[in-house]
């Protein structure tokens, strides 16, 4: 009969203390990255105002005429463009894509341009530009990019688009 020693199945302190130390150090380490995280994230909110106020602002310069109406010529296919004039007067005057062109505006109450929107809005800052642009088989004369820059301290939205002088 032989006998065998019973072997004790569990950890020593010294496994137990190792183990301890590693964890605490590696959750101290991801909570720090974690901090470091939230701290620099964006506010959601500033993010989500602005990607809707640059849809927004896209959406309605796309729906305007390629061609300013007061020098098109529209017997034409597609229309001729005239001479680029100087934009409206105002927004809401407003009637080609070129009037869009060159805005660099931080919106407030009184502004020049985008007067008239939500005080939640204020002290965003609307950038456009409308270039002509070359597009597969359609022509540099028939063709615009059009991009939309909102941004407010470290959050910035841009969005491309382009518009075409084809029905």
């Amino acid at each position: 009969m032989s006998m065998t020693r019973a072997h004790n199945q569990g950890f020593t302190l010294i496994e137990l203390i190792t183990f301890i130390v590693v964890v605490s150090a590696g959750l101290a380490g991801i909570l720090s990255v974690m901090n470091n995280v939230a701290a620099s994230s964006a506010d959601p909110m500033v993010r989500k105002q602005a990607a809707a106020l640059a849809d927004s602002i896209m959406e309605e310069i796309l729906l305007q005429a390629f061609c300013d109406p007061d020098t098109v010529d529209a017997v034409a296919v597609p229309p001729v463009c005239g001479a680029i004039l100087p934009p409206e007067a105002n927004r809401t005057l407003f009637d080609d894509v070129d009037d869009y062109n060159g805005i660099d505006e931080v919106i407030v109450a009184t502004g020049p341009v985008f007067v008239g929107l939500p005080a939640a809005l204020n002290g965003y800052r609307v950038q456009i530009a409308v270039v002509p642009a070359a597009f597969d088989v359609i022509a540099l004369a028939n063709a615009k990019d059009v991009t939309v820059t909102v941004s407010r301290g470290t959050e910035v939205v841009v969005m491309n688009s382009r518009r075409t002088n084809f029905l």
